[in-house]
Parts: structure tokens; sequence; C-alpha cells
């Protein structure tokens, strides 16, 4: 008999962990006189003992608990204190202090920009602000909340006893779990949110630490480089801390600067040394350009995180300090949720290399647990793709105000409870020889013109063009159905490279879909943690390529064009520049393509739209079927009514029941495969439920006769409309399709509203038409003839059956335009979908994007 496939679960070993607050690991260091910081810069030189940072911090912390205790705990329960400081030696004695007040401490930059600064405080809802002389306390003024400077909460704790801080004046909550800390997330992708971390999740990871890489006797200094903002500032300060250890605290100046930053690490023997793969990539080449010296050999442990640690990058580690030196490079895995690391693994010589095609991100950490999950929540095979899901003591308590509840759930698969949460990193990972080995972001996969992408292999396609020093790929106006892949270069020094060239040797090796516009720039902006803005570079291409169209420029080549038609291709070609901008690949021509210009069909119709502002008309189906722009220039009209013979292809039929299966496929394709709305729901949902649904409904759809099918000129199905009077549907409901139950109530609560109140009353008035499907072996061209055609034929059934107008409602961004633009929709309502709270109390749709909507429209007959 063979064995059983292995499945994709991993846990780490299970370790008994300490749990109690901080400050009480702390303590027994209260009458130590060692240093145990040091902070240096162009006006002081500080070295403060244990001792004395115990006296002053339980002074602090009587001043912050007296002036937080006027205020009230947040919606969470918890006292926090937002810290709007510099990283010195003050910074940690209000860390620590805020710790022993009883409240956990939330970080702000002082370069924060004003509008995250608002966010982080209504989010929050911080009872104290504490600053320094680095931030500008008029970003705090309009928050109504109490804010005091570090000199001042100083002057106040002067007068205050230094001896240790009794359970009576601790900030109590009525919460049993106790939170140390709140890190808002980058933003890189979306809103910030508040991870609430716990002591538990901390100790649990420092812990793990400290049995996996312990302190050696000769390890008296270590650094604290990192933003306070970023997850591994918390192991970076409170490690050595805990140990006894002289935390040197580095300025960002130092930590940006090679040069300086080798040399600190050099001059105070630093052994161990937390860093994100691009500085270490920054530092190794600073340390080629003097291969005689070496001033780092005391630093053995090497760590990285927060980005994709490469095989070159460590291959190039080994290649300047060696094998078999007892040099480690760690390559750590995780997020804030997780107290930034979950899995590590361990390189000790280059010949770990050759095990795998990428350096793995390895094994998980005590008490932890990584699930690699199919979309049913079932464990992947071993060697095949999952999910990542984590479980275990180093996940955080949740978001603030209870917010993402999606990404914490209740693990299907716990056999105890630690593991009973899970959390869904977005990413997907492969279990290879008893290691996980990452396999990028789930978001990272978009779909183009019908077909799934992944930016990573387009990232790596660009990458390998001799030259580009660094290139990050992304997709812009997914979420609005419009989607635009993007490749943000720099350029190696000495290299000349230009856009043009790029994308010529990339046609070499991508298919036309996959083809993206490449921006040059000259330096990749980074968020504090190191890692790239994404943010900031979607908003620079969304600023530059929204100017003024005056100042697009564009590359319009009239050749070719007959002379009566110059005046119409002016305009055409004109038009086609405003709606890519930017966007359009290559010169605009008689001879290329809209979609090889970078156009799709939701942004055909915004060009078709505005040619019909400007006199001239086309049918869609004809822009769409045009292999270039002179074919669309020969098919326009200056006849508002000129009308394309299209749709003449399709023959209609009513509904019948030998059309039954036909049905099934074309609304699975179409809904289940495409629609925005299942996408949320995709691990609750079937295939199979549709044809439950149709099936339930069925009898009701073939009595009510007003439902079409298309067939093309061999007779095949391709096309359908499901209608029924409006007020006169049947109940749908069925436990076999909870999933999809979900998308129907959704569709109810919004157009349950409009029809009652906004339409006529009464039955034979309003014609709903409940689900429009297309089959999917039809092009873009014959899906938007075929839509027409459906929507002729329901007109013309409402009009014969004598009602006063057809409702629907629009979630996809082409269906809206094409709606609104085309035939002729009026919209009753426009409402943003991740509002939406279901009858549980769920939202349903709570990862849609802000700008995903939901039409309700109707359209009157006269």
């Amino acid at each position: 008999m063979g064995s059983l496939p292995r499945v994709s679960v991993v846990n780490g070993s299970r370790t008994a962990v300490p749990a109690a607050p901080l400050p009480k690991h702390l303590a027994h260091l209260a009458n130590n006189e060692n240093t145990a910081l040091v902070y240096a810069d162009e006006t002081c030189s500080v070295r403060v003992s244990y001792s004395e940072l115990e006296a002053r911090t339980n002074a602090l912390a009587r001043a912050i608990s007296a002036r937080a205790r006027v205020s009230s705990t947040n919606r969470d329960g918890d006292y926090v204190v937002a810290v709007c400081m510099q990283p010195t030696h003050n910074t940690i004695a209000v860390l620590l202090s805020t710790w022993k007040a009883g409240a956990a401490y939330v970080p702000m930059e002082p370069s924060f920009p004003q509008a995250r600064v608002a966010h982080i405080l209504k989010d929050a809802e911080p009872a104290l602000i504490i600053y320094d002389d680095t931030a500008n306390p008029a970003m705090f003024s309009g928050s109504g909340i109490p804010a005091v400077s570090y000199e001042e909460l100083t002057e106040e704790a002067g007068g205050l006893s230094a001896d240790a801080v009794q359970d009576m004046e601790v900030l109590t909550t009525a919460r049993n779990d106790s939170i140390a800390i709140v890190l808002y997330t980058s933003g890189s992708t979306g809103v910030p949110k508040g991870v609430r971390l716990s002591y538990s999740a901390i100790c649990n990871r420092l812990w793990w630490q400290f049995r996996t890489f312990p302190y050696t006797d000769s390890e008296v200094n270590c650094v604290w480089k990192t933003a306070l903002t970023f997850v591994d500032s918390v192991c970076e300060i409170w490690g050595p801390l805990l140990h006894g250890r002289t935390l040197v605290i580095l300025s960002r100046e130092t930590t940006r600067d090679p040069q300086k930053l080798v040399n600190v690490l050099a001059e105070n023997q630093i052994q161990r040394l937390v860093l994100v793969p691009t500085l270490l990539r920054s530092i190794l080449m600073y340390l080629s350009l003097k291969p005689s010296e070496r001033p780092l050999q005391h630093l053995k442990l090497w760590v990285c995180s927060g980005e994709t640690l490469s095989k070159d990058l460590a291959a190039q580690f080994f290649k300047y300090f060696g094998d078999y030196s007892g040099y480690k490079l760690a390559n750590f895995y995780g997020s804030t949720e997780v107290m930034g690391d979950v899995t590590y693994y361990v390189l000790e010589k280059s010949a770990q290399l050759n095990s795998h095609d990428t350096v793995p991100i390895g094994t998980p950490l005590d008490n932890c647990a990584v699930y690699l999950l199919d979309e049913e929540m079932n464990p992947a095979r071993e060697s095949e793709p999952g999910e990542v899901w984590v479980a275990g003591r180093n996940l955080a308590a949740g978001y603030v105000g209870g917010q993402g509840a999606d990404k914490f759930q209740d693990n299907p698969h716990a056999a105890h409870p630690d593991f009973g949460r899970l959390y869904r990193t977005g990413d997907f990972g492969v279990l290879e020889k008893g290691v996980i080995l990452y396999a990028g972001r789930t978001d990272s996969q978009v779909k183009i013109r019908g077909h799934r992408v992944d930016l990573q292999e387009i990232d790596r396609a660009v990458a390998s063009i001799e030259g580009v020093e660094k290139c990050v790929v992304l997709c812009y106006g997914a979420s609005r159905g419009s989607p635009t892949l993007l490749a943000f270069v720099l350029a190696a020094a000495g290299a000349r490279l230009s856009a043009r060239s790029l994308e010529a040797r990339l046609a070499h090796c991508l298919t036309s879909y996959m083809m993206p516009q490449v921006i040059e720039v000259e330096s990749i902006p980074l968020l504090v943690n190191g890692k790239v803005d994404r943010q900031a570079l979607l908003k620079m291409y969304e600023n530059t390529n929204n100017n003024d169209d005056s100042e697009i420029p564009l590359d319009l080549d009239y050749s070719g064009v007959a002379p009566e038609d110059l005046e119409a291709a002016k305009v055409l070609f004109e038009t086609v520049g405003e709606v890519l901008g930017r966007s359009a690949r290559g010169a605009i021509s008689v001879r290329a393509g809209f979609y090889e210009l970078g156009g799709n069909s939701l942004n055909s119709i915004y060009t078709i739209t505005r040619l019909r502002d400007r006199g001239y008309f086309i049918e869609i189906s004809d822009f769409l079927g045009a292999t270039n722009l002179g074919e669309v220039l020969a098919r326009m009209s200056t006849n508002p009514n000129h009308e394309s013979e299209d749709t003449d292809q399709f023959t209609a039929e009513p509904l019948a029941d030998e059309h039954k299966q036909q049905v099934i496929e074309m609304i699975v394709s179409s809904f289940y495969n495409k629609a925005e709305l299942e996408q949320f729901l995709k691990h609750e949902i079937d295939t199979k439920d549709y044809a439950v649904l149709i099936s339930d409904t069925w009898p009701a759809l073939l009595a009510a006769q007003l439902s079409v099918v298309l067939k093309n000129s061999s007779g095949t199905p391709v096309a359908v409309a499901l209608n029924f009077d409006a007020r006169d549907e049947p109940d749908v409901e069925s436990e076999e399709t909870g999933g999809l139950m979900k998308i129907m109530c959704f569709l109810e609560f919004v157009e349950g509203s409009v029809r009652d109140t906004m339409l006529p009353p009464g039955k034979g008035t309003i014609l709903h038409s409940f689900m429009m499907a297309t089959a999917e072996s039809l092009s873009p061209r014959e899906n938007v003839s075929a839509i027409r055609a459906l929507e002729n034929a329901t007109m013309d059934i409402a009009k014969e059956r004598g009602f006063k107008g057809v409702f629907t409602t629009n979630t996809s961004p082409l269906t809206q335009q094409l709606g609104t633009d085309v035939l002729g929709y009026q919209t009753l309502l426009d409402y943003q979908i991740n509002q939406y709270v279901d009858p549980n109390g769920e939202r349903t749709f709570g990862k849609a994007p802000d700008d995903m909507r939901a039409i309700v429209c109707w359209k009157p007959l006269d």
C-alpha cells in the first residue's frame, strides 16, 4: 500500500512561555548600574543606567497615569497613549513608562503627514498624546485629545515618587487580555489598520528568540535602528533590555548611510542585526569597496525580514563572509499581525542555496502553526501551493475596532485552543522538503482581459533585462474593472534605458495581455520600515496620468490617413490619447490596435462616449471588433442613428425546458468565474450552487414567459436573460447555497427600497432583469453584441406585455458603463458595496475597495 499524501500543515515546538506584562520581567534589573541606553547626536551624548531608567520611568508612569485617567478607554476597552517622538533615550523611557502606567503605546512618526496622524488618532482613540520637540503640536490640535510635550511631562514627574508603581496606581480596564502595543500597518495596499499586540504574543516571540538565538557572554551592545512604527522594533528594543544588554540607539541618518552604519556597528562590536534585504545589499556593496578590511567580523547573526530575500543576495553574503566562518543569514517571514515573524530559515553556508529554487521562509516559531489552504479551506498537498494561514500564540488580538474580521477567523483544523484562531496573510506558500517556500501574494494575481496574470512573472521578466537595477510591477485600476499593468523601473548606474526600448524587449518574452507600461523612475519610494511604498507609486502614476490633456505628450501619427478622413482621424486619435493618457504604449496611428495601445473593454466605452460627444458615432461591438484604429475610422459615422448589424447574427427565442443545462453553464461561467461579488465568497460558493438556484427558480421562469435565449448561426445557445415580474418573483431560499444566498440577500437589500418607493406600484409594471449571462466562448465584440441583442429582446418583451420599464442592478464597471452611456438606463441608487452589513451583523463584502459600487437602475418605456 502507498503512503498517505502529506498535507501542508507545519507546527512549531510547544513550549511554556511567561506572559506577564514586560515591566514585570524588567523588574530584576531595577538596581543594576550597568548602562541600559546610549544615545548621541550633534547636541548630546547620553548614557542611562538600568537603575536610572527604573527610577525615571516610575515617576513618568505616575504622571502619564494621572493625565490618562481623566480620559476613558477606547472602544476596544484599551487605554492607549500615542507617542510621537524621534528615537532617543527619552523615547524608550516614555514607552516603558506607558506600560508601567497600565496603557498600551501607539507610535507615530513626527514626519507623518497630517492625514495619517489624523487617521490614527481618530481610529485608535488614545487617552493621551506625548510628543517631543521634533513634532508639530498643531497636528494634534484639532483632535480633541489631550497632548503633552515630553519636557512638560518630565517636569510633572519631577515632583512624583520614583519608587516602584503599585497596582492601585495603574490604569485598569475591563479587559482580561492585556494589550501592550498598537501598531498601524504601513498602508501600502490601502487604509492603515491598527494591530493590537498583546503581551502574550510579544513574550512568545521574544522567548523563542532567546532560546533559538541566545545572547553570548561577549554580546554587550545591541542596536535599535528600526522605526518605532515597524514591528521589528519591538524585539530590537526589548530583547536586549530584558537581558541587561546596552541598547545603542541609532538615528535615522546613521541607518540610511551605509558608511556611518558600518562604523557604528564596528565600534560597538555588534553581534546581531535585523534589516531588510535592500539595506543588506547596500551594506555589502559598501563592504566590497574595501575587501581587505573586515570591520564587521563580530557581526555573526544577520536577520533579513520585511522583503523577499533573493538567492542572489544570499550568495553575495557568503561570497563576502565565506562559508564555515560562523556567520548566519536568517530569513524571517511574517507581518505585524503575527508579531513580525512566524517562520524562519537559517543559512550557514552557500551550499544550502542549492536545495531549493528560492530561499525558504522555513518552519514555524514555537507555539505557532502554518496552514497552506486551498479556496475551500482544506490543506493543500505537499508541493502544491496554498494560501498561508497562521495560528498560535504569535497572533495579534485583532485590529482596532474589530476591523478586518475576515482576516482573523475560526480555525476548522484546530486540535488545541492555542490554535483556535487563524490569520490570513494574503500570501501563497508551498511545502517542499519539510520547509515552506514563499510563492507570492494573493493580490499579485490579477485578471487582464479574462486572463489570470501573476505580477511576479512580469517582475521577473523586467528584472532579467540588463541595466535594470530594481523593478516594481503593480496593477492600477483593477477594482474599477480597468486594470493597467505598470512596471516602475530604476536603471542601474551608467545604464542607458528607455521605456520604449524596455517594452520592445519585453514583447519578445511576454504575451500581449501581460505587457506592462514601463515607467522610468529616479528612485523607488520606501515606507519608514524599508518596504516599497506601492501606494506612492500608484499615486505618482495617477497624478501624472490625470494631468491636463495639454500636458500629455501624445504621439499621433497621421501617415496613411486619406485627406477626406483627416478631420475624423484627428478626433479619433486625440480622443484615444485623452482616454489612455500616458498609459498609451506606442504611437497612435491607423496601424495601432486599441488593445495593443493599452486599451480594454471599459475604456473603449469611455472612448466611444467621448467620440459621441464630439459628433462621431460607432457601435461598441464595431469598435471592439476592429483590428486597428484604421478599421475604427472606417466604421465611424456622423449619423447618430448609425447601428451595427452585429446583433443580427443572433436569433432570440423564449426560454424553454431544453435550454436548462446550457443556461446553467452560462450562468456559472459568467458569475462564478467573473462576477464581482462572488470573488469575496469563493470559499462559500460551489459551481453546483448555481444549478440548485436555477433548478429552484426554473418552473417560475418558464411560467412567467419573460426570459429569452440567444442562439448563434449554428443554433447553439450563447446568451440568456432571466427575467421576472418584479412584484411576482419566487422566494429564493436554500440551505445548500449559503454563499450564493448572501449575494441574493444583498441584491434584495439594495433593490428593495428602490423598487418599493421609487417605481410604479402593482404587478405587470416592472420587468426585473434578474440574471444575464453569455457563453465563455464569445469574443469581446460578440459578447457586447450579445448583451445588446438581449437588451433589445428584453425591451420587446416588456413592451409586448405592457410593462412600464426594466429594472436591474449592475456591479460590473463594464455593464455599469454600458447601461448608462450606451443602453440609456437611469441610475436610481449608487451603493458602496463594502458598507453593506448583513442581518447577522457581518460585512459580507468588507474587503471590497471603496470605489466598488452596486448601481440600481431603471429604463422607462415611453
